[in-house]
């Protein structure tokens, strides 16, 4: 199906219970895995994909291999940060009351979204470790405010209660591959139980033509969620806040399906790269925001030595357990 602005009013995306409590109306299918407690890393739970790590194939072979096969380390950018930021900023959003859902109470949430964060991952404060007096951090700040002041242009949150937000899902494919990933939000709608899958972004929306491409993750994560909850998600929805637009798209069954086989081609396309050796790099535009040039043959450089098996435990890779945004694909 394609590509379609309509949907019913915000009023009637209410929905009986606020995200993650015991009453929470989205229940998933008897025997569904979404729920399940070895959702961390575990080696028998055999191979997994997230949307990140997919996308990260696609865009270069040998940018999966360094963030998963090597698990390189990689510099805090501040792009990255302010998404995380606004996200954490959003779920927190609606743990208010709906009348309290305005922009000066979302703003002020802003300032300490980034201490608490700082709290936990004390290397972020280098990013701003030259500011002698604290304007770039201001300015960023500020940034960030600015993208959280355009949701509001964009959505109504007084007026929306989602059934969840940060919600982990997970399901094991027909081939055995274990999809897995984080959604930021799922609306149910109280008269149909139709489900409105949303996704946060700090960029821009794509240019005309690349939508569907843009669309892979909101594929992924239907999906998994039509195979946790027996439901067709009724719309998948991309909130730009560095553009001020939403991308939407109506999936169907065909969709997902197609879907599955897209992912299950390219995780035999990772497989077959792990047991060659081959992880070609793809150059792009996206070079320029790589942390891993100074390895990659583009540009002059040598990859280290592959791990051996007995390091990552097995000679076929298994994806990192799902963080959000750690991809382009999640800013």
């Amino acid at each position: 199906m394609g590509v379609s602005a309509d949907w019913p009013t915000v009023a009637d995306m209410n929905v009986e219970a606020p995200a993650h409590t015991a009453g929470s109306a989205v229940e998933p299918a008897v025997g569904a895995v979404g729920d399940s407690p070895d959702r961390p890393d575990d080696p028998a739970a055999g191979p997994t994909l997230s949307p990140s790590r997919a996308a990260d194939f696609m865009t270069c072979p040998l940018l999966y291999r360094f963030r998963t096969i090597d698990r390189l380390p990689e510099p805090p950018s501040p792009a990255a940060t302010r998404g995380t930021i606004v996200h954490a900023v959003l779920e927190q959003l609606f743990d208010l009351p709906p009348g309290e859902r305005t922009v000066q109470s979302a703003t002020a949430l802003v300032a300490p979204a980034w201490e608490q964060l700082v709290e936990v991952e004390p290397d972020l404060a280098a990013l701003f470790g030259d500011d002698q007096d604290g304007s770039a951090l201001a300015e960023w700040i500020n940034g960030a405010e600015e993208l959280v002041r355009c949701y509001f242009t964009l959505e109504d949150p007084p007026r929306l209660e989602p059934a969840e937000r940060e919600l982990y899902v997970e399901t094991v494919l027909d081939s055995g591959l274990r999809l897995r990933g984080y959604v930021d939000r799922v609306d149910r709608a109280s008269a149909t139980g139709d489900l409105r899958v949303v996704d946060y972004k700090t960029g821009k929306a794509p240019p005309v033509g690349f939508e569907q491409r843009a669309m892979f993750q909101m594929r992924f994560y239907a999906l998994v969620l039509w195979r946790v909850y027996q439901r067709v998600p009724r719309l998948l929805q991309l909130v730009y806040l560095g553009s001020g637009e939403v991308l939407r798209y109506e999936p169907d069954e065909a969709d997902l399906l197609a879907t599955e086989r897209k992912v299950d081609a390219l995780w035999r396309a990772i497989e077959r790269a792990a047991r060659t050796g081959d992880w070609r790099p793809s150059p792009s535009r996206l070079c320029e925001w790589c942390a891993h040039q100074t390895l990659c043959p583009s540009w002059g450089g040598t990859p280290p030595p592959l791990p051996e098996p007995e390091a990552t435990g097995s000679a076929a890779p298994a994806d990192e357990a799902p963080s959000p945004r750690t991809s382009q694909v999640d800013v």
